[in-house]
């Protein structure tokens, strides 16, 4: 056997003893003689460089230094899933997939939910070669360094596996080297961490992979994305990602009814607190790929999952104080500040008390003992008072007047639950938040520059609103606090870059009410430039698809104000992106404007999304559901059979996929 053949032979002997252990959980070697063979491997591998893989197991101990986290592209959205709390929700929810599917007998995968730092890995001829954290869905930070860390993620895959595919799970802590890292940190007089999940992403951005390397961090796999997939269903997907090499959580189990979901919520309900990592819920999905296509998304969930989350774990403590908060667009938030009290796995010392209605119906009172539970296991909430302990002579609590920041007397629109600082342009948290809000990821995504800065410069009179930013000078900013040359030098060339931003992004930044990013993006798409949307009326507003009143009013008087518009213009002056620009595409058309298409079935020559593109490429609509403002119907295989019972009734056109084509090659 020659050197590179030796090499190779360690590789995969190690490989398959490392599956054994993390995968597994059946070591068939000793931690000593594993070690010695990693040892011997190490040492091939050093005096003969020539033969080096990056994915040899070697490569696990880390090592590699990674400063600043380069942003990717998600190839498939990470959507969100909808959260139910009762089983009458998972009743509905099965009532609103029949609705689509029409009466079909639908199988379920039952899966536990995680409480982990979210990934997506992709995989290419079987290597690893990217790991991405979910980031906002839409683009996550590339930790493929840290990540090949984890023994438990393989770096070969075995078997007869898709040239190229996503594959995503959550990266967890499980409680016992939480537990023995805590511990370690104890006795050497350091704050111990809070819980595991938090303790698990903060892992996956730490800069040297050789600490991530020392941290006991598991990856359990629930969910496979790509084209021509080997498999129909969601729970024969999680058995072939067994055998190429996963480690997917034994627990999944197949459910031909509601029923016996129910029965597996109520086992886990009782038996995850037996579990070696935290769960907080049950993940159900339709089975069938397919009827998964023919459900598809929400804006920002699949209509084909829904998570049930188990009962929150709920403590009394006592309440010290309230105090109010104030948003960005001036909202006021009652906190309220307890007694530091365990909860979930984390020390809460806050709760949000919502509105003043909130506190009035609780009929909620400083030095009270209150009921805290956490909503979603994710907000503290407040939930109840425990009137037996309340201290004699308590006053009702007094909601505020006046701002707590700028004192302006405060508003409440008749209908809206909260109250109000109007001093929109004068009020500072209003300011710091609107310019908070402009940098963040989701819309300017200003390199260099976070929240805390951004309050640094507006306390030192340099901002005043985010236009002052474009005018920023690296000496200005050097004298500030934690702030030296390379840091205010990143900074100045992050607002610079955020020039690039492209208009929807920029609409959604400048924090108009209720014009969140999908609405910016339909606006942008739209109007195309912030001069025709600034023209545009109420009435012409809301004639835009899923623009109601409130949003166009809201629009309206954005626009109207003085001040926002000399804003604007100072943005187009420093050379931020104001209209909108188009994608060419050299066979892109309008043959389909004004038309809106709903896509059902399997097609041969286009993908489902391929199709899609092309509607959109010649000026049409993709619509998720049949209506009466359907046009068309492209049905191919297994078109679901409500959808087409629902299209016939409408009297709505339904095309095959050649009729498509011949519509689309017409003149």
């Amino acid at each position: 056997m020659d050197i590179q053949q030796k090499i190779q032979a360690l590789r995969d002997e190690l490989n398959q003893h490392n599956y054994n252990y993390y995968v597994l959980d059946n070591p068939t070697i000793s931690d000593f003689d594993f070690d010695v063979k990693l040892k011997a491997l190490q040492q091939l591998e050093k005096d003969h460089p020539e033969f080096f893989d990056e994915h040899s197991p070697t490569q696990r101990v880390g090592g590699m230094i990674t400063k600043n986290f380069e942003t990717v592209i998600h190839d498939s959205r990470m959507y969100s899933l909808d959260n139910s709390y009762s089983k009458e929700d998972l009743v509905e929810w099965e009532n609103r997939v029949q609705r689509v599917l029409g009466n079909v007998n639908i199988e379920y995968t039952c899966e536990l939910k995680y409480d982990g730092a979210s990934i997506s890995m992709t995989y290419e001829n079987g290597k690893l070669v990217r790991a991405i954290t979910r980031g906002d869905g839409f683009q996550g930070d590339n930790v493929t360094n840290n990540i090949k860390t984890i023994k438990s993620v393989p770096l070969h895959l075995k078997g007869d596996f898709p040239e190229k595919f996503d594959i995503r799970g959550e990266i967890i802590l499980p409680f016992a080297g939480f537990e023995k890292m805590n511990q370690e940190l104890i006795e050497i007089g350091e704050t111990p961490y809070s819980n595991p999940r938090n303790t698990a992403s903060g892992s996956l951005k730490l800069q040297d992979s050789a600490e991530v390397a020392k941290r006991p961090l598991d990856c359990l796999l629930y969910s496979i994305v790509g084209n021509k997939l080997p498999f129909k269903t969601h729970f024969d997907g999680l058995q072939h990602a067994r055998n190429w090499g996963f480690k997917v959580p034994k627990e999944a189990q197949l459910a031909t009814s509601l029923d016996e979901v129910f029965q597996f919520i109520d086992y886990w309900d009782t038996h995850r607190h037996n579990l070696p990592y935290e769960t907080d819920g049950v993940v159900i999905k339709v089975n069938s790929l397919h009827y998964q296509d023919e459900l598809g998304y929400t804006a920002k969930a699949p209509r084909w999952a829904i998570a049930y989350k188990f009962k929150a774990e709920q403590v009394f403590t006592r309440l010290n104080s309230i105090s109010y908060q104030v948003g960005r667009t001036g909202a006021i938030t009652p906190v309220a500040n307890l007694e530091p009290v365990q909860l979930a796995g984390t020390i809460v010392k806050r709760a949000s008390l919502h509105n003043a209605d909130q506190i009035e119906k609780l009929d909620i009172r400083v030095h009270d003992t209150v009921f805290v539970e956490k909503g979603g296991e994710i907000i503290p909430k407040i939930i109840a008072v425990d009137l037996s302990k309340r201290p004699e002579h308590s006053e009702p609590t007094k909601y505020i007047t006046h701002c707590p920041e700028c004192q302006t007397a405060l508003v409440r629109t008749l209908g809206e639950a909260q109250h109000y600082c109007p001093n929109f342009y004068g009020c500072p948290p209003q300011i710091i938040g609107r310019m908070q809000h402009f940098i963040s990821r989701k819309a300017m995504d200003i390199e260099g520059l976070g929240g805390e800065t951004v309050a640094l410069l507006f306390n030192n009179g340099l901002v005043q609103n985010y236009a002052d930013l474009y005018e920023l000078k690296v000496e200005q900013i050097l004298p500030l606090e934690r702030m030296a040359q390379k840091s205010a030098e990143n900074l100045v060339n992050g607002i610079e870059k955020s020039k690039e931003i492209p208009f929807e992004r920029v609409l959604f930044a400048l924090g108009i009410r209720f014009v969140g990013e999908t609405v910016a993006k339909k606006l942008a798409r739209h109007y195309k430039t912030i001069d025709a949307l600034e023209l545009a009326s109420v009435m012409d507003l809301v004639l835009v698809d899923e623009i109601g009143e409130r949003i166009a009013n809201s629009v309206v008087e954005f626009f109207e104000n003085q001040e926002n518009k000399f804003i604007i213009d100072r943005l187009k002056s420093y050379g931020v992106q104001m209209e909108a620009v188009s994608k060419t595409n050299p066979d892109a058309t309008e043959k389909l404007i004004g038309k809106t298409f709903v896509v059902s079935g399997v097609f041969e020559k286009y993908s489902r999304d391929d199709l899609k593109k092309a509607i959109e490429d010649n000026g049409g609509k993709v619509g998720s559901s049949i209506s009466s403002k359907t046009d068309f119907v492209i049905a191919g295989e297994n078109m679901g059979p409500a959808k087409l019972e629902k299209a016939n009734q409408l009297k709505i056109q339904i095309l095959s996929e050649d009729d498509f084509i011949k519509l689309l090659n017409e003149n």
